[in-house]
C-alpha cells in the first residue's frame, strides 16, 4: 500500500495546482499503476498542501529502484519522473485554450497562470533552481547580477556509458524544435512530456512560447519559430521584438547576436528570449545623446554600460524598426583598424548586433548592442571576448542575459571557491599547488594583497564582490569601443556614419 498512498498524494497535488479536474482522476491513476507496475490503486483523503511534486515524486523514484524498474542515476531518474508527471498532464490544444482564456482577461494573468502551471508540471524544475548561488554586486554601472549555475545535474558516468551504446536519431533536430513537445527522451536528450508550448502569432508568422526549464531570471521564457531555421539578426528580428512586447509588454524580448563566439549556445534554430526582470542594463541612463538624420522623433543615445549600446526610444514603432535596421545595416560593414573593428577577414563577416526590446507606457525601447567576433593569434577566442586572465571566472560566449548584466558562471566554482576561501582565511601565500584551485592563482594573490583583513566574518562578501569585478571585466572585453577616450569617440564616429548613409 505504500505506493498507492504516494499515487494518492500525487493525485491530490495535481487536483489542487489545477493540472487536472476530479474527472481525470481514476484515468491519471491507472496511467501512474502502468509506470509503476504496480497492481491496484485504492482512493484515500488526503489532507496535506503540497507546494511542489517533489517530495512525492522522490519516493515514487525509491520505489522504482527498489522494484527494479528503474536505474538509480541522475538521468534515468530525470526520464521516469516526468514520465510520471506526464499521467496528470493536459493536452497542448488543452493548455493553449486555457492560456488565450486567461489572456482574454489580461497579458499578465495568461503568462501569471501559465508560469504557475510550468512550475507545478515540475517542467520548471524550482528544486533545482534554487540551488543556484546567486548574489548582486554594485560597480559604476549600477547593481550585477552574479550567479552560479547549479540546476543542471552533472552526468553519471554509468549514463554516458549507456548513450554511446544507443542509436542516436536527428529527431527533434535540437531543443527548441516544437517536435519536443510530449518527446519521451532518452539518454542524450531531455524528457519533454510535461512541455507544453503556446502558439503565438509574430508579424503573421507562427513562433511559440514556452518556458525555460532551468529559468536564469523570474519567467525566462524562450520565443522559438516553428520552423527549425538558423538565427539571423535582421529588419524582420526587430519587428518581431516589437510584436512579442506588444503581445505581453510586461515583459522585455531580446535575441542572442548571430554569430558564433558572440552568440549563444544555440545559433541553428531561430529564437528570442524574454522575461519579467529588470536587468542592469536596463536601468543604465542614457550618457550622451544623439540625433540620427532622418529620424529626429526617435530618442536615442549611448547607454552608460560597459559593452557598447545605443539606446532608441518612440511611440512610433515603424519608425524605430526602420533606423534599428539602418544601424545593423551600417554596423555589418562598419570597420575602424584603429580600435581593432573588421568587418570582415577572408569573406568572414564579424560585425552584428545584439538586440532588447521594451514596452514603456506608449514608447518603444530598443536597446542595440554592438558585438564583434573577430579573433587574433594573441586572442584565440575572441577580441571582444572574455580574455585569458578572466578565464578562470568566466570562458564562455557571452550572450543576450550576459550582456544584459546577469553572470551565468559554471557549477565548478562551487568547489574552486570553497578552496579559496579556505586559503585565503589561512593567509597562504601562494595556491599554485592548491588542488582545484591552481587556475586562480594570480586573481587570488591580487585578492589577498587587495584585502589585507580576511575573517569568516567578511570572507565571503569579499570573494562575491570580487568575483562579481571579474564579471564586469568580463563585460568590459566584450565592448567592441572601450570606455576611453579614443573608444568614445570612434563610438561617436560609428553614429556619424550611420547619419550618414
Amino acid at each position: 500500500m505504500e505506493i498507492n498512498h504516494e499515487i494518492n498524494r500525487l493525485l491530490h497535488f495535481a487536483l489542487q495546482q489545477g493540472l487536472m479536474q476530479s474527472a481525470d482522476t481514476i484515468y491519471a491513476a491507472n496511467r501512474l499503476l502502468d509506470c509503476l507496475q504496480a497492481a491496484e490503486f485504492v482512493p484515500e483523503v488526503i489532507a496535506e498542501t503540497l507546494a511542489t511534486a517533489d517530495p512525492v515524486l522522490e519516493q515514487m523514484l525509491r520505489y522504482a529502484v527498489r522494484a527494479g524498474i528503474l536505474e538509480d542515476t541522475a538521468s534515468t531518474r530525470d526520464l521516469f519522473d516526468t514520465r510520471l508527471m506526464d499521467c496528470l498532464m493536459p493536452r497542448p490544444s488543452e493548455v493553449a485554450a486555457r492560456f488565450q482564456a486567461e489572456y482574454e482577461k489580461s497579458p499578465v494573468q495568461a503568462t501569471d497562470w501559465y508560469y504557475h502551471f510550468s512550475i507545478a508540471s515540475n517542467y520548471i524544475r524550482q528544486a533545482r533552481i534554487a540551488k543556484n548561488i546567486g548574489w548582486k554586486v554594485p560597480t559604476e554601472y549600477g547593481e550585477l547580477d552574479v550567479t552560479i549555475n547549479l540546476s543542471k545535474p552533472e552526468k553519471d558516468p554509468r549514463d554516458i556509458a549507456r548513450a554511446r551504446r544507443e542509436s542516436c536519431t536527428s529527431y527533434p533536430k535540437c531543443l527548441l524544435c516544437r517536435e519536443n513537445e510530449g518527446f519521451a527522451g532518452n539518454l542524450s536528450r531531455p524528457a519533454r512530456q510535461t512541455h507544453r508550448l503556446i502558439p503565438l502569432q509574430l508579424n503573421g508568422r507562427p513562433w511559440y512560447l514556452q518556458y525555460s526549464p532551468y529559468t536564469y531570471y523570474n519567467e525566462h521564457c524562450i520565443i522559438l519559430n516553428q520552423n527549425h531555421i538558423p538565427m539571423r539578426i535582421t529588419r524582420e528580428t526587430f519587428a518581431n521584438l516589437a510584436a512579442f512586447v506588444d503581445l505581453f509588454p510586461h515583459y522585455f524580448a531580446g535575441s542572442n547576436a548571430d554569430l558564433p563566439i558572440v552568440g549563444g549556445s544555440i545559433l541553428t534554430h531561430d529564437h528570442y528570449q524574454g522575461g519579467r526582470y529588470t536587468f542592469a542594463m536596463e536601468r543604465a541612463p542614457i550618457e550622451k545623446k544623439y540625433v540620427f538624420r532622418g529620424f529626429e522623433n526617435v530618442e536615442a543615445g549611448r547607454v552608460c554600460w560597459p559593452m557598447s549600446v545605443l539606446r532608441l526610444r518612440t511611440p512610433d514603432k515603424q519608425r524605430l524598426i526602420v533606423l534599428a535596421d539602418k544601424i545593423l545595416h551600417c554596423w555589418r560593414g562598419y570597420s575602424d583598424a584603429a580600435v581593432e573593428i573588421l568587418a570582415e577577414t577572408d569573406g568572414a563577416p564579424h560585425n552584428t548586433i545584439t538586440p532588447i526590446a521594451r514596452r514603456r507606457d506608449n514608447m518603444y525601447e530598443f536597446d542595440l548592442v554592438l558585438r564583434n567576433n573577430r579573433t587574433t593569434k594573441q586572442h584565440p577566442l575572441g577580441i571582444f571576448h572574455p580574455h585569458e586572465e578572466v578565464h578562470h571566472i568566466k570562458k564562455e560566449n557571452i550572450g543576450l542575459i550576459e550582456v544584459l548584466g546577469l553572470a551565468i558562471l559554471p557549477a565548478r566554482l562551487k568547489r574552486e571557491m570553497a578552496v579559496v576561501r579556505a586559503a585565503l582565511l589561512q593567509g597562504i601565500p601562494d595556491i599554485r599547488e592548491q588542488e582545484g584551485a591552481a587556475i586562480h592563482a594570480d586573481w587570488y594573490q591580487a585578492v589577498l594583497a587587495a584585502h589585507p583583513v580576511i575573517t569568516e566574518n567578511n570572507v565571503d562578501e569579499i570573494l562575491r564582490q570580487e568575483i562579481g569585478q571579474v564579471f564586469l571585466t568580463v563585460l568590459e572585453h566584450a565592448g567592441v569601443f572601450k570606455r576611453t577616450a579614443a573608444g568614445l569617440q570612434a563610438f561617436d564616429h560609428f553614429v556619424t556614419a550611420v547619419s550618414a548613409e
